[in-house]
C-alpha cells in the first residue's frame, strides 16, 4: 500500500468480521515514529509557515516593545567615621547598611527628588493614575519610582549601588544622580543636624554655668566685705588663743576665790595670813610678856596696886591691838573674797563674750567655706565643659559625612530591558516547536489520516502484507 493515499479511520476497530488476526506487537495502542515522520512530512509547509510567522510576530513585538534604560550610582558608607576610632560590632555594620538602604528608598529623599525633577509632569511615571489632587498624584509617582529603583550593597563591602531604571537613558541617570544628592543632602543632615544641636544646647549650658560662677563669685565677694575676712581658708588662731587665756584667767580666779572663801571660814585667829603676820607675833608676844609680869607682881602686890592695874590696862590694850589686828586681816579677806568674785563675773563675762565671739567668726568662716566650695565648684564644672567645647564645635562643623559619592550615573549605551537578542534566540526554537506540534495536533485530534502502514496495523489491527512505494495521485481517500 502506498503512503501517499490517505483513508479515512474508521468508527470501530474492525471494519469487518472475517478480518484476519494480527500479530500481538501489533495491537499494543500507541503512535510510532513512523506516524510521526510522515504526518511532519505531510505538513511541513504548514510548519514552516507557522514557524515563519511566529518569528515575523516575535521580532514585530520585540521591535514594538518599549526600551528600559538602567543607571547607576555608587556610593561608599563609612561607619567609623563618628565613632572615635572605635572598633565596631558586624551585627551594627549590617544594621547600619540596612538602614541607609532604607533611608535611599524613603519619602524624605525621593519626595524632594520628585519634586526636582518634576515627575509629576512625566507621563511615564503618571501612567495608569486615575485622578485625584496633587497629594495623591504625588504618592502614585511615589510608588512608581520606588518600584523602578534597585538598592544593593556589594557582597561583603561598604559599598552601596542605586540602580534606577527610565524608558530614556539620559532620564534613569538624572534620577539616579538626583537621588544620590538628595540623600547625600539627607544624611548630611542626619549626621550634622544632632551635633549642631548638640552644640548650640552646650553654649547655652556654657553660658549659664558661666553665670553660676559668676554669682558665686559675686556672693564669696559680698561676704567678704561683709565679714571683712579677706582670706576665708586661714585658720585665724587668734581669736581662740584669747578664748583660751580667758578661760585659764577664769579658772584661777575661780582657784583664788574659793581658797579665799575657804580661809573666811575657820578661826581667823590662827588662819595662815594672820600667823604669819610680824604685827600680829609683835602683839602677841608683848601681851605673853604682859601676863607674865602680872604673874610675877601679883603674886607681891596687892590687887589694887597701881602697878598692876598699869598692867592689866596694858593687857586690854594690848588684847584690843591685836583683836584689832585680827579683825583688819579678816575684813581683808572678806574684801579679797568680793574682790575675786567681781573678778572671776567680769573674766566668765569676758570668756562669754569671746566665746560668742569665736562662734560667731566660725560662723561666718563656715558660711565663707561653703560659699568657697561653691565657687570652686562652679569654675570646676564650667573648666571641663569649656575643655570640651572646641571639640564640640569641632563636630558641628557641618562637615562630617559617613557616605561617598564614588561614581555618578551615567546614560546606559544599550537597554537593559528587553534584551531583545536573547528574547530572539528563545523565541526562534519556540516558534519552531510550535510549528511543529499545532499541525501534528490537528491531525491527531481533528482530522486523522491514513499516511502508513502503521496507521492500518496499529490504530485497524490489520496486518500490511505489502506496500507499494511509488506514489499514487493524492484524491483524499482511498
Amino acid at each position: 500500500m502506498s503512503s501517499s493515499r490517505s483513508l479515512p479511520v474508521p468508527a470501530h476497530p474492525l471494519p469487518w468480521p472475517d478480518a484476519p488476526l494480527v500479530a500481538q506487537q501489533y495491537l499494543p495502542p500507541g503512535t510510532s515514529r513512523t506516524q510521526f515522520i510522515t504526518m511532519f512530512r505531510a505538513h511541513w509547509r504548514q510548519t514552516v509557515f507557522i514557524a515563519l510567522a511566529l518569528i515575523v510576530l516575535l521580532a514585530a513585538v520585540l521591535k514594538l516593545m518599549p526600551k528600559t534604560y538602567t543607571a547607576t550610582a555608587t556610593l561608599m558608607v563609612n561607619y567609623d567615621v563618628n565613632q572615635g576610632g572605635k572598633e565596631t560590632p558586624i551585627g551594627a555594620i549590617g544594621s547600619y547598611m540596612a538602614t541607609q538602604v532604607e533611608l535611599m528608598q524613603s519619602d524624605e529623599v525621593l519626595l524632594p527628588a520628585i519634586d526636582r525633577l518634576r515627575l509629576t509632569q512625566d507621563s511615564e511615571f503618571t501612567a495608569g493614575f486615575d485622578g485625584g489632587d496633587d497629594a495623591a498624584l504625588r504618592i502614585w509617582v511615589l510608588r512608581n519610582l520606588r518600584a523602578s529603583l534597585t538598592v544593593t550593597q556589594g557582597r561583603g563591602s561598604q559599598l552601596l549601588y542605586l540602580e534606577a531604571a527610565a524608558s530614556d537613558s539620559r532620564e534613569a541617570a538624572l534620577i539616579a544622580n538626583t537621588i544620590v544628592d538628595v540623600y547625600l543632602v539627607e544624611e548630611h543632615r542626619l549626621v550634622n543636624d544632632p551635633a549642631s544641636r548638640r552644640a548650640q544646647e552646650y553654649s547655652a549650658q556654657l553660658t549659664e554655668l558661666q553665670e553660676k560662677v559668676g554669682a558665686a563669685q559675686e556672693k564669696v565677694t559680698h561676704f567678704r566685705q561683709r565679714s571683712g575676712i579677706s582670706d576665708i581658708t586661714a585658720h585665724n588662731d587668734v581669736e581662740l588663743q584669747s578664748l583660751n587665756a580667758l578661760e585659764q584667767l577664769l579658772l584661777a580666779a575661780q582657784n583664788a576665790r574659793r581658797t579665799a572663801e575657804a580661809k573666811g571660814i575657820g578661826d581667823q585667829a590662827v588662819s595662815t595670813n594672820v600667823l604669819s603676820s610680824q604685827m600680829v607675833q609683835t602683839l602677841k608676844g608683848q601681851l605673853a610678856a604682859q601676863k607674865a609680869q602680872l604673874a610675877q607682881l601679883s603674886a607681891t602686890l596687892g590687887a589694887q596696886h597701881p602697878r598692876l592695874l598699869e598692867l592689866r590696862s596694858q593687857i586690854a590694850a594690848t588684847q584690843g591691838a591685836l583683836r584689832q589686828e585680827i579683825r583688819v586681816y579678816s575684813n581683808n579677806n572678806s574684801t579679797e573674797v568680793v574682790a575675786d568674785r567681781q573678778l572671776e563675773e567680769k573674766l566668765q563675762g569676758a570668756v562669754e563674750s569671746q566665746r560668742s565671739k569665736l562662734l560667731g567668726v566660725r560662723g561666718l568662716q563656715d558660711e565663707g567655706a561653703r560659699l568657697l566650695l561653691e565657687l570652686d565648684s562652679a569654675q570646676a564644672v564650667y573648666k571641663r565643659a569649656l575643655d570640651g567645647y572646641d571639640q564640640i564645635m569641632f563636630d558641628s562643623g557641618g562637615k562630617l559625612t559617613n557616605v561617598t559619592l564614588m561614581s555618578n550615573a551615567t546614560p546606559a549605551v544599550a537597554p537593559a530591558r528587553p534584551n531583545k537578542l536573547k528574547l530572539m534566540l528563545l523565541g526562534v526554537p519556540l516558534a519552531i516547536v510550535f510549528g511543529l506540534a499545532a499541525p501534528l495536533a490537528y491531525e491527531l485530534w481533528f482530522n486523522r489520516r491514513v499516511r502508513c502502514r502503521d496507521d492500518l496495523e496499529r490504530d485497524f489491527g490489520m496486518a500490511v502484507l505489502a506496500e507499494f512505494e511509488p506514489r499514487l495521485p493524492r484524491e483524499g481517500g482511498v
